[in-house]
């Protein structure tokens, strides 16, 4: 294992992270365009199709982490039953689900309900198909709806602060299932569907559009939350939440309710939006 691995196991992650938070919402100017200007260089960071395309315009470093793109940058698929990619990034792994096992990368695997933190939840998706997204620093950091669909619960699963970077993905086991993360559960035409938003090292929030930060504060024990009163009805590529600092997004799909794209593979780029699968 590698020793940028290793460190991971050691470093305090949630100080960390709050330390990077702070960092990122300092509006002093000097240190804000410094920092800025080192990510737009260290990963090229294409500001073409942003809102606000001067990346010092931002009034710091999280406004500018999790910008905006201009309204026709992400079309989405004229197909009625595509299912749309919920975020800028490249795909980690996908395919169809072994019972209740999903892969993480070559030689792990892990569960679905250790994923959900319920495993009566997992059950929904025993032999379904499931898509990863890791969103690196370079990518737009807000994730979308793969399809329409009506807030049932949100999970919030207490866990660790892993980097989900590939290097890590490839060598910490249950990776996904360890880190803090969102579970965001919808019920949609053709049944439930999951959307996962996971935490990661350096990653200082987490958010939703329906109540705003959801991490910090990170959680000691599972926290659920029944959205069904409230009635919240999202549209396919409507904003779901977004990210600070690059992270990941798992989305699950029940058996028998839809097919992959058979071109996409693990490293493919994809766009929000773009068409990754269809309903049946």
């Amino acid at each position: 294992m590698r020793l940028a691995v290793w460190l991971q196991y050691l470093l305090p992650q949630r100080a960390l992270s709050r330390l990077v938070r702070r960092a990122a919402r300092w509006t002093w100017r000097p240190w804000k365009n410094r920092l800025i200007g080192w990510v737009v260089r260290r990963y090229r960071v294409d500001l073409a199709d942003a809102e606000q395309p001067d990346p010092f315009a931002y009034p710091n470093f999280a406004a500018f982490f999790t910008r905006a793109l201009k309204p026709d940058a992400r079309p989405l698929p004229t197909d009625p039953r595509a299912i749309a990619c919920p975020a800028d990034g490249r795909i980690s792994q996908l395919g169809a689900l072994r019972g209740e096992r999903l892969l993480q990368a070559k030689g792990h695997e892990f569960d679905v309900g250790a994923l959900l933190g319920d495993a009566t939840a997992a059950t929904e998706y025993t032999n379904g198909l499931f898509l990863t997204v890791y969103l690196s620093p370079r990518d737009y950091h807000r994730v979308h709806m793969p399809l329409a669909g009506r807030l049932r619960e949100t999970v919030h699963v207490p866990g660790r602060l892993f980097s989900v970077a590939p290097h890590a993905v490839a060598a910490i086991p249950r990776l996904f299932a360890r880190n803090e993360r969102l579970v965001c559960h919808f019920d949609g035409a053709h049944g439930p569907f999951a959307v996962v938003l996971v935490g990661a090292m350096l990653v200082s929030g987490i958010e939703t559009v329906w109540s705003g930060v959801e991490v910090p504060p990170y959680a000691r024990a599972i926290a659920r939350r029944d959205w069904r009163a409230r009635d919240i009805r999202l549209a396919r590529g409507a904003e779901l939440g977004r990210f600070n600092f690059g992270s990941t997004v798992i989305v699950l799909l029940p058996p028998g309710t839809a097919e992959l794209d058979p071109a996409l593979a693990p490293e493919t780029p994809v766009r929000m939006g773009q068409p990754v699968g269809r309903l049946r």
